[in-house]
């Protein structure tokens, strides 16, 4: 539903943007905004005895940062921002009553921006992920369960590729890959996002 409503907001941003084409050239240096939403997906195992199978979520990310256009197709920038990875429900080979996982976070990093022609365009991103993490897991069935909230200092990485609807607007499509280790959660769950990207 979440998704749908997104992707709603993105068309008619897209239609007014539209609207507003020239010919000209696409910039993407200056300072700039933007936010993601799309399905999160998971899958990890514990030693046997527990796992997270194949589970996923609405995640969403939210950035802002800056670009220095090195030539009127490349720029190269810094970001920041929160990240919403998900909440991921157990499963196991034990009956046990696990916490469901959340990963969360905060990220800084840097990003390029390259404009294949004048109207789209490939990007990459990366940098330190500083995740919240809630959760559980056991080590042995004759062992209580071992209960985890913490941070973890880890990274984040990403590309994606998008199209410029006017001088300082776009619409995307992005895959980005968060890690986050506590304890024996060590997750490493990825996003596919559709996107949208103002620039001042």
């Amino acid at each position: 539903m979440k998704i749908a409503l997104f992707s709603g907001l993105l068309a008619s941003f897209g239609m007014i943007a539209a609207s507003s084409l020239s010919h000209a050239d696409v910039g993407n240096g200056g300072f700039f905004i933007d936010g993601s939403v799309g399905r999160t997906r998971l899958n990890k195992n514990f030693d046997g005895n527990f796992y997270f199978n194949d589970t996923s979520d609405t995640g969403y990310v939210v950035n802002a940062g800056y670009r220095w256009a090195l030539n009127p197709s490349i720029a190269i920038g810094i970001e920041g921002g929160y990240a919403r990875i998900g909440h991921f429900d157990p499963n196991g080979s034990v009956d046990f009553i696990l916490r469901p996982a959340e990963l969360s976070g905060l990220n800084v990093g840097v990003n390029a921006h390259i404009n294949i022609s004048p109207r789209w365009y490939a990007s990459v991103r990366g940098g330190y992920f500083r995740g919240d993490v809630k959760g559980s897991y056991i080590v042995s069935v004759q062992l209580p369960q071992i209960d985890v909230d913490g941070t973890s200092d880890k990274y984040y990485a990403g590309a994606g590729v998008g199209y410029n609807f006017a001088e300082n607007m776009s619409i995307g499509l992005n895959f980005d890959r968060y890690r986050a280790d506590l304890g024996k959660l060590n997750f490493s769950p990825y996003q596919t996002s559709i996107s949208a990207e103002y620039r001042f």
